[in-house]
């Protein structure tokens, strides 16, 4: 299926673009060069193998409440080649992802911002659902997900001016030279300078995700559904 939406330009002016879903992952999608226990070109780290600053590492991560209860996937499992990495990194985590004033349908919004303007699969389809059961309107997603132009778009109920300006301020953060200053402007009036902050950490942080990702070609499990569209060559 072909959809034509408007999409970013380095400036952020709306363009005419083609996206392309790309439905279910299957075992031909994945490349020769990935390890199966890990869908990443890394293998799995074994936690046996692992010095004791190592192991703490990875405890850290594989415990209750931190979403990798039953072990290491995707980025943090490439992470774990480097321990003090991912030790390190985790801390960053927590800060941004749930240790700021937001609340998690406007984390998840910013999340998923960022994962449209880096095009990453992985990302977006894993944070789609959490995006929606943390109470993010579908209208809201789908104009994310299409890039579509904030002010030529119909009102959406939810996407008020809070909303509007995070997904504004992301755009011009990851794809234009630098935050516009009425932009900036209004970030600041309505997070305050220390808020500012933690959504460019935020930001910052899901493009080393991003980067993660990519680097090591990490994929979606075989049978799971592509949620984001990507750009037709």
């Amino acid at each position: 299926m072909l959809v034509i939406c408007a999409a970013l330009s380095t400036a952020t002016q709306a363009q005419p673009a083609e996206y392309q879903l790309q439905g279910t992952q299957t075992q031909d999608k994945i490349p020769d060069d990935i390890y199966m226990d890990s869908l990443a070109r890394l293998p799995q780290v074994q936690r046996d193998d692992l010095d004791a600053a190592g192991q703490a590492a990875f405890d850290t991560y594989v415990r209750p409440g931190t979403g990798y209860e039953t072990g290491l996937r995707g980025p943090v499992g490439m992470w774990m080649h480097s321990p003090a990495l991912a030790q390190a990194e985790f801390d960053v985590r927590q800060r941004v992802r749930y240790g700021t004033t937001k609340d998690q349908r406007l984390t998840e919004l910013i999340i998923l911002s960022t994962a449209r303007e880096i095009s990453n699969q992985y990302e977006w389809s894993a944070h789609e659902p959490l995006a929606q059961a943390a109470g993010l309107e579908q209208e809201i997603i789908e104009l994310i997900k299409y890039r579509r132009d904030i002010d030529a778009s119909p009102a959406i109920d939810g996407f008020g001016e809070t909303e509007q300006t995070l997904v504004q301020f992301t755009r011009e953060l990851v794809s234009a030279d630098k935050v516009r200053s009425p932009t900036f402007s209004k970030a600041i009036e309505l997070f305050g300078n220390e808020g500012v902050v933690d959504i460019v950490g935020l930001i910052g942080y899901y493009n080393f995700v991003g980067m993660t990702l990519k680097a090591f070609d990490v994929q979606r499990p075989v049978g799971t559904e592509l949620l984001l569209p990507i750009a037709a060559d």
